[in-house]
């Protein structure tokens, strides 16, 4: 065991655990290595073992992230091909060293020597290479900044899945990593096993002192609500909507914690108005929704929107884009929406959690949704009609 991975599980076997000693674990390796398949697999597999984490893809031109852009929740997609800049690459490194949970952190397979210097907010490294050109450089990547080794694997489309060496660093070699498919085999089996070593202990004290921090005086945990109601966790149904809303207080002042899908987030925000409304973002911590302001958005801004129309029940469809990718909680005073239609309002795009719930409880329409791309439609999150157009309802949207 390597001196700062004891240390580490020192101090979060207390529940004491420093900011700076939370792990993030870099997947390293060339492209097509299959590091984005068994990034995937380690995060379900550690999430279906409750061990608390977050998983980033820190690249472009494919930037997908656990904490950006929800598919679900907290497994969330965040792409910055065709960025104007690379102004993100600061503000990631500043986020990445903030880190509120462990983090996974898949690198991509060329970085640049900017994009590198993220290596320094990161603590572990698995490798994951085809060929030894891949192997010497990326070891020799992760040895300049001094990241500490956890497992050194092999990848091969169709070779057996094996392991070599189980201490002091596992080696073995992953087969099949194939996009639509999971990571599986003796090697990865082991790798879950080293990643819940290093990752479990913080899992329950983390969780506790999130809560316990919370802002205001009602915190709600979704998977402890969850359990409350009957619903499962990890699968959020928009039928489950008007008893959330019936079993939360109106109009009080809320803090939600936990995996849940952006609809989920949006309609409870906007279940809190007027009272404010606080998420937990695993960068930053708790931060309370901010309010928008209303106007036309000026060319050069952090986001722009485009406007359609919805048929049925009559709306309209804002899509929002981020043109450089990455909008930054300290400029949220300076975003300004379109003033929200008379009817109701779908809103699409890709936008980190705080942003969705700031434009739920800032569009006063008839009524408010919010896209989800796995249910081809758009969930009602808030509506002043609900005998017409009640919460939960989904308005499908075509392709």
């Amino acid at each position: 065991m390597s001196s700062s991975t004891a240390q580490y599980r020192e101090c979060v076997s207390t529940g004491q655990a420093p900011t700076g000693l939370l792990p993030a674990m870099v997947l390293g390796g060339p492209p097509h290595s299959g590091k984005s398949v068994l990034a995937y697999s380690l995060t379900q597999a550690l999430r279906s073992r409750k061990v608390l984490h977050f998983l980033l893809r820190a690249y472009p031109p494919d930037y997908e992230g656990d904490w950006f852009f929800p598919d679900d929740p907290w497994v969330r997609h965040f792409r910055v091909k065709g960025a104007r800049s690379e102004a993100w690459l600061p503000l990631l490194r500043r986020d990445v060293e903030g880190r509120q949970v462990p983090l996974l952190v898949d690198m991509g397979g060329l970085p640049t020597l900017a994009q590198e210097g993220i290596l320094d907010a990161c603590t572990h490294t698995i490798l994951l290479t085809t060929d030894l050109p891949s192997h010497a450089e990326w070891e020799a990547r992760m040895a300049r900044h001094g990241l500490v080794l956890l497992a050194d694997l092999t990848s091969e489309l169709d070779g057996a899945n094996k392991i070599v060496a189980a201490e002091p660093v596992l080696r073995g070699t992953l087969a099949g990593l194939r996009r639509g498919c999971c990571a599986r085999g003796p090697a990865f089996e082991a790798l879950v096993e080293l990643l819940g070593e290093l990752f479990g202990p913080c899992a329950e004290g983390l969780r506790r002192r999130h809560l316990e921090s919370a802002p205001v005086e009602l915190a709600v945990d979704l998977e402890a609500l969850a359990a409350r109601l009957g619903a499962d966790p990890t699968a959020w149904s928009p039928a489950m909507l008007p008893q959330v809303l019936d079993y939360l207080p109106q109009g009080r002042p809320l803090a939600l914690y936990g995996r849940g899908p952006v609809w989920l987030y949006a309609a409870i925000a906007a279940h809190a108005l007027p009272s404010p409304f606080h998420l937990f973002d695993v960068r930053w911590g708790w931060v309370e929704t901010p309010e928008l302001g209303r106007g036309t958005i000026a060319a050069g801004a952090s986001w722009k929107v485009e406007a359609g129309r919805v048929e049925a029940p009559e709306g309209t469809l804002w899509t929002f884009t981020l043109p450089d990718r990455y909008v930054d909680l300290e400029v949220a005073e300076a975003l300004t929406m379109p003033d929200p239609p008379l009817h109701g309002v779908v809103l699409s795009g890709k936008l980190p959690q705080w942003l969705w719930a700031a434009l739920a409880r800032g569009c006063d329409t008839v009524w408010v949704a919010v896209f989800q791309p796995q249910l081809h439609g758009a969930v009602v999150v808030r509506s002043d009609d609900p005998s017409r157009v009640p919460p939960g309802l989904v308005i499908s949207i075509g392709e």
